[in-house]
């Protein structure tokens, strides 16, 4: 069964994603099921894994010694 939910979002967007899905042949609310049903089954290693991926610009410049981590 399937159900009706409402989201708030900026009118910019919804435009935005409404042409993004014209143009891959398909509509927001098959694009948003897809997508709750990836966010529904996500395991927790997953998300650690997507957020480590995102943040693999940061680079430190050189390797820090135990000490150098351990300061407060």
């Amino acid at each position: 069964m399937l159900k009706n939910i409402t989201f708030s979002v900026e009118e910019e967007l919804i435009l935005k994603a409404r042409e993004k899905a014209v143009s891959e042949k398909t509509t927001l609310n098959v694009v948003f099921r897809r997508w709750l049903k990836q966010y529904a089954d996500r395991k927790k290693e997953q998300e650690i894994d997507m957020v480590m991926e995102s943040m693999d610009y940061a680079v430190s410049g050189r390797k820090f010694s135990r000490d150098e981590m351990n300061e407060r």
